[in-house]
């Protein structure tokens, strides 16, 4: 049994208390636009790949700045990072949202366009061209607020409850995210198409002024350990949690894996719209209702990780969670129904916090403080970069398989191909990231902490 399990329920603090609700701002921001940037896309064109790029201008920064985020992280104060993301992500979505006011009086029936059903106005190339600017904005803001955030969690909670505040912030996350943002994005766009652009930019302002209400600092610059004394460049910085990262087998291993599941899993849903829309024959507000499954596991999955981990060792969760995931894209890219696609995404949700609620807070534990921004950096470099290979792959399978199978069967190929790269990890991982590995990395970290 871990010893997380064995911890004693002692409250999170008043400064986690701040922080939870502001990941649950945030996250309802990014679940209205998840519907609505690509939704207001397909209004436009109906092009795969050209509502792929949709998807690439949000993961694209996490190839380009992931590693120099670990190394602001590791510099600035992690907290006030944090807030002036959240303001930029609301000035960029509250411009476009003002773009979007306007672009609209030149849409003689918005909602016969929306449906797909009229042919796109001028000027839909520039449209589309500050779509891709906003949406790239956001998702550089992103990278430096999400991992800021995550190196800033160890300062606020003991690492006995790394796993349960991580469960907490997954939980609030994954049903703003995914429970409550879709459904309600497609809501608010049957209002008018500007509408859940400026809840976005709100919401986005309102996460950044709740974290401006956690108490501290949160500079590792500050500390009085002389190893936290600052690097003298940005690329002694930058290799120094290269290869920490390299060398440890571990969390090597995990970021290989989680760079080429999400890589797979982003091209498989690149298309989503698309494969909902025509496959699925869904409308806006029953695409959105569509990703509640995804929400619902995720929730569930909040609350039983801890507990499936506990009982199982964290090694058998991994390989559980590449096991069913394969089963779970497999099982979507052959279906024709929405109920049984809902279900499937349930059981992917509840996998993809388990697997989330493991890794990170294994990482927080055994990764030293003045170097947990950097570390993490790289970490996220591999996991979370290929998801815009992955965005661009996604589009190309579609575009390129149209031809060749038909329209319908290149829309589920690329679920059908995620499947089978979660399939070919399992041996990969295997010995790799078994729980006598994993025990022995965190008795490892714990040991030199207190020495």
């Amino acid at each position: 049994m871990n010893d997380d399990a064995r911890s004693p329920r002692e409250p999170l603090g008043s400064n986690f208390r701040r922080l939870l609700p502001a990941a649950f701002s945030a996250n309802l921001a990014d679940g209205l636009a998840s519907v609505a940037v690509p939704w207001i896309a397909t209004a436009l064109t109906r092009d795969p790949l050209l509502i792929a790029l949709v998807v690439l201008a949000t993961r694209l920064p996490w190839l380009l700045f992931s590693l120099p985020a670990g190394v602001i992280a590791d510099r600035v104060d992690r907290r006030k990072l944090i807030v002036w993301m959240d303001m930029l992500r609301a000035a960029a979505i509250g411009g476009f949202a003002v773009v979007v006011l306007f672009y609209q009086q030149l849409f003689p029936d918005p909602e016969a366009v929306e449906a797909g059903l009229a042919e796109p106005p001028a000027g839909a190339g520039w449209f589309l061209a500050a779509l891709y600017i906003a949406a790239l904005t956001v998702g550089s803001a992103e990278v430096l607020r999400d991992n800021a955030a995550q190196t800033l969690l160890p300062s606020l909670v003991k690492k006995s409850q790394l796993k349960r505040a991580n469960g907490r912030l997954w939980g609030a996350e994954i049903t703003a995210d995914s429970f409550i943002g879709p459904p309600l994005a497609g809501v608010l766009l049957g209002l008018a198409l500007v509408v859940p652009f400026g809840a976005t930019a709100l919401l986005f302002l309102v996460s950044g002024l709740l974290m401006m209400s956690i108490r501290g600092s949160f500079s590792v610059r500050t500390a009085t350990d002389p190893q936290a004394a600052p690097a003298t460049t940005w690329r002694a910085d930058l290799a120094e949690g290269l290869r920490w990262l390299w060398g440890h087998r571990l969390l090597r291993s995990l970021a290989i894996s989680l760079g080429v599941m999400n890589g797979a899993m982003t091209a498989a849903f690149a298309s989503q719209v698309l494969f909902a829309q025509e496959i699925l024959g869904l409308d806006a507000t029953g695409f959105g209702v569509l990703l509640t499954g995804a929400a619902a596991g995720a929730l569930l999955g909040s609350f039983t990780s801890e507990h499936i981990t506990a009982r199982t060792g964290d090694g058998a969760t991994l390989r559980m969670v590449l096991v069913l995931n394969a089963l779970c894209l497999a099982g979507i890219g052959l279906s024709s129904h929405a109920a049984p696609v809902w279900a499937l995404l349930t059981l992917f949700g509840l996998l993809v916090v388990t697997w989330n609620v493991v890794t990170v807070s294994l990482r927080q534990r055994i990764i030293p403080d003045h170097l947990l921004g950097r570390v993490n950096s790289v970490y996220r470099f591999f996991g979370w970069g290929m998801m815009s290979i992955g965005a661009v792959a996604g589009g190309v399978v579609v575009t390129v398989g149209e031809p060749l199978i038909g329209r319908e069967w290149a829309l589920r190929s690329p679920l059908l191909m995620a499947g089978l790269c979660c399939l070919l990890l399992i041996p990969y991982l295997w010995h790799r990231a078994s729980s006598a590995v994993i025990n022995a990395a965190r008795a490892g970290a714990e040991g030199t902490a207190s020495t």
